[in-house]
């Protein structure tokens, strides 16, 4: 009977352990804090714009890279885009696609295409970091964002 009384009075594994927001002071700032970082960042952002305004921030669907600062939907397929000026943004040379003109921006087969209301060459464009196909770029040098993250600005 000894051990049933040991047992009751000493605390249970659960009620030794103390949780981590226990020991945390949150009234200590962690030294990498900075409290205007989100100004900054949109200082930058428009001074990359040039003062144009964008219809989204566009980043990889896979490691959510930035790809673009300043872009425009499409008018028809709201999660496409077409953009000129891009960031970490790599384009495939030896993949061309060619499209008629009776085309628009689209999918065939579960490949990314795009195209204006010419008929033209294109493209493929690969996220630089994780080379996943994100879009085409045409002749006229305008990127077509097909498989991207949209953030809206």
């Amino acid at each position: 009977m000894n051990d049933g009384k040991q047992r009751e009075a000493s605390p249970s594994v659960s009620q030794k352990s103390v949780s981590d927001d226990d020991e945390i002071d949150y009234s200590i700032k962690p030294e990498f804090y900075d409290s205007d970082l989100d100004d900054k960042d949109e200082s930058w952002v428009r001074k990359k714009r040039g003062g144009r305004t964008s219809d989204a921030i566009l980043s990889c669907p896979a490691c959510f890279t930035t790809l673009c600062l300043d872009c425009q939907r499409h008018e028809k397929n709201v999660t496409q885009y077409r953009a000129i000026f891009v960031v970490n943004c790599k384009i495939n040379d030896e993949v061309m696609t060619q499209l008629g003109s009776k085309r628009k921006w689209g999918r065939r087969n579960g490949e990314a295409e795009a195209a204006s209301d010419n008929s033209g060459t294109f493209k493929h464009v690969c996220c630089a970091v994780c080379l996943t196909k994100v879009g085409v770029i045409d002749e006229e040098e305008v990127y077509h964002f097909l498989n991207v993250l949209p953030s809206e600005c």
